[in-house]
């Protein structure tokens, strides 16, 4: 299924406009996600909405926004009254100013957006817009609204599109000084930093993502496909303690010591799982899933046996089950 465009507009740049559509950059529809459910039944839990006074059930056309201001009193505010507010940017990302990339503070950073025309018109426009932020190498502010709200978006070239990033607002940044201003300014010998930048030197290379492997999310899979499969589920040992470090120094002799025993496993590591992704990026799309279908990539052991695993094969499902992925690629050391 397509991804679902989270806002459609137009994108302006003084007279030169365009159709577009926002879409989100990330997904965290694949990790695992988990719902409460009843111990004794196994049902799921469902929540009501209901009136914090009488405790009764409240429909949703029954039920307004309103801003506190004192105990149990609210300033009741209507859809219609915050559409009336609402600015241009509601239907269209006017294009403010253009500013170096370097001048934006990473935490006013939010989440990444892909912006793409949208249809078969205003393809001239956009390119225009976007060759014209990529000569300049700068990065275009505008302004769009998202979930009634007005938010900043910077927008920048990626590859034949546009990549549009929410910024915060400086009400929504939190000054460093009064979290930094206790930090004790202490005094670091040459030899330290010799030492650190050493560690740092064995452990530099190139930014690769897809090396990066989420620890706990492959921990959660292998959990729930075992309780699945009927294994048993064995408590994890504690972590071993490398024991009490007698001084700083200590400490970075020690980790380059590890560091060079650890070399070996790190390159080896790493080239497999470099091997791994270009392997995963080499295969075949695999054909459309017909809705309704379900492959079974797990046999089911445990109460039933073959006769559960028959029926869960042919049975229709309405949604795939997820923990069932494995890793895919080795884990990166160091």
């Amino acid at each position: 299924m397509a991804p679902r465009a989270n806002w459609k507009g137009f994108l302006r740049l003084s007279l030169v406009t365009c159709p577009v559509a926002l879409y989100p950059a990330t997904s965290d529809t694949e990790k695992v996600s988990f719902n409460q459910i009843n111990r004794k039944t196994g049902h799921r839990i469902k929540y009501l909405k209901v009136d914090a006074g009488t405790g009764d059930e409240v429909t949703s056309e029954d039920i307004v926004k309103g801003y506190k201001v004192d105990t149990d009193t609210y300033i009741e505010v209507t859809k219609d009254e915050l559409d009336d507010i609402a600015l241009d940017s509601t239907h269209t990302i006017e294009i403010d100013e253009f500013v170096p990339k370097a001048d934006i503070d990473n935490r006013y950073l939010i989440r990444p957006y892909y912006l793409v025309p949208d249809g078969k018109v205003g393809h001239d426009a956009y390119a225009v817009i976007r060759e014209t932020i990529r000569s300049m190498d700068k990065v275009a502010i505008g302004r769009v609204v998202l979930t009634n709200r007005e938010h900043i978006i910077a927008l920048e070239p990626l590859e034949n599109g546009l990549m549009g990033t929410l910024l915060r607002y400086p009400y929504e940044v939190r000054s460093e000084k009064e979290y930094f201003d206790d930090i004790q300014d202490v005094k670091l010998t040459r030899d330290m930093l010799d030492l650190a930048k050493h560690i740092v030197e064995k452990k530099s290379g190139a930014f690769e993502p897809e090396l990066f492997e989420d620890h706990y999310e492959t921990a959660l899979i292998d959990l729930i496909n075992k309780k699945r499969s009927g294994m048993p589920i064995t408590a994890k040992a504690a972590p071993k303690t490398g024991g009490n470090v007698i001084s700083l120094m200590d400490a970075l002799k020690k980790s380059i010591a590890n560091e060079k025993d650890a070399a070996p496993a790190a390159k080896v590591a790493r080239e497999t799982a470099k091997d791994t992704a270009k392997d995963t990026a080499k295969a075949k799309k695999p054909k459309k899933r017909v809705e309704g279908q379900r492959e079974m990539l797990l046999p089911i052991s445990g109460k039933g046996g073959k006769e559960a695993a028959a029926k869960a094969a042919t049975t229709p499902k309405k949604t795939a089950d997820k923990p069932v992925r494995a890793p895919a690629r080795a884990k990166k050391a160091g």
